[in-house]
């Protein structure tokens, strides 16, 4: 059985696929059971059915979970990366340095997560493929990397296309390098309310510290708080 949905505030239209019949119908977000019939008197928006009978089927909303995408393999990706990796996510770590990758590749073995490393020489052309609502950290080790990424991310948030918006992004850096960055993108045709959609400095308010570790559970309990 395969899915589409169109969400709206209460409720979701749900497009169903069960062997070949597409059935439609208005689903809430508790478990519901319903009843189809197949017949070309019950018109649907995406064709008719003429099989005949009826056919049950249990829609039960299932959790997602949450999208995580760094960039940046360093200590503070190696700390977040052993944090994040124990729950149930979904995570996407880049990083234009083998050496890292390879680090931090060792450290999420046999982890509950969903976890995928990838070396890349050239990190913004992976932005237009971050799965929509994703939460998005930029903490490479270079700061003309991260002004591309801020630059591609904030490209990606005006046109989303088909993908989607993301959920969040989140720049590491100091008041000193978020100001720079600030005149930096504005110069590069990015509104104030677009580069003030970055998120800098990461992390929860109140946790102090520059030790990657301190950093990585400020930044973690940040993103799980987002759900």
């Amino acid at each position: 059985m395969t899915t589409a949905e169109e969400s709206t505030t209460h409720k979701t239209t749900t497009r169903l696929t069960v062997n070949g019949v597409t059935l439609e119908t208005d689903a809430g977000y508790a478990p519901e059971t319903m009843e189809f019939r197949l017949n070309d008197k019950v018109p649907y928006d995406h064709g008719r059915q003429c099989c005949g009978g009826t056919v049950t089927v249990l829609l039960e909303p299932q959790p997602v979970p949450p999208a995580v995408v760094v960039f940046g393999c360093g200590h503070v990706g190696i700390e977040l990366a052993r944090i994040l990796s124990r729950q149930d996510a979904d995570l996407w770590f880049y990083d234009s340095r083998p050496a890292q990758v390879e680090a931090l590749t060792g450290q999420v073995a046999d982890c509950p997560a969903t976890v995928r490393v990838k070396h890349t020489m050239l990190p913004e052309a992976e932005v237009e493929d971050i799965p929509a609502g994703a939460h998005v950290l930029v903490m490479t080790h270079d700061h003309g990397e991260d002004l591309h990424l801020c630059e591609a991310l904030l490209a990606r948030q005006r046109d989303p296309g088909a993908q989607g918006p993301l959920g969040s992004v989140g720049l590491i850096g100091s008041s000193a390098k978020w100001s720079r960055f600030r005149r930096k993108l504005g110069d590069a045709g990015f509104t104030n309310t677009e580069v003030s959609s970055i998120q800098c400095p990461v992390g929860i308010d109140g946790l102090g510290g520059s030790h990657p570790a301190t950093i990585a559970v400020s930044i973690a309990a940040d993103l799980l708080s987002r759900g």
